[in-house]
């Protein structure tokens, strides 16, 4: 039943990922919508993958770090903060 509904609803899946990926894949026509692409991807490169701020004051920065810093200690987060905990349970000792 379910291998039916997969194969029911991929094509509904895959013309909308087509879609939604097919301007991204031609070259614009637009001067305009190629200007926006051409920033889209200065941005991605400038971000190293989304990973820091671009083109941000030191102030700003400082900022940042100091409200993270202050979410740590109020939360008590140990390390960086963008792992999920690890929890470990023991089974409790049980007599007979």
């Amino acid at each position: 039943m379910l291998i039916q509904r997969l194969v029911a609803g991929a094509p509904k899946v895959i013309r909308r990922n087509i879609g939604i990926l097919a301007p991204s894949f031609q070259q614009a026509q637009d001067p305009i919508q190629q200007l926006f692409i051409d920033k889209i991807r200065e941005y991605n490169s400038k971000s190293q993958g989304g990973k820091k701020l671009v083109d941000v004051p030191p102030e700003i920065e400082k900022e940042k770090n100091s409200e993270l810093e202050r979410l740590k200690k109020q939360y008590q987060i140990q390390g960086d903060g963008t792992q999920f905990p690890n929890f470990k349970f023991q089974d409790p000792v049980v007599e007979k």
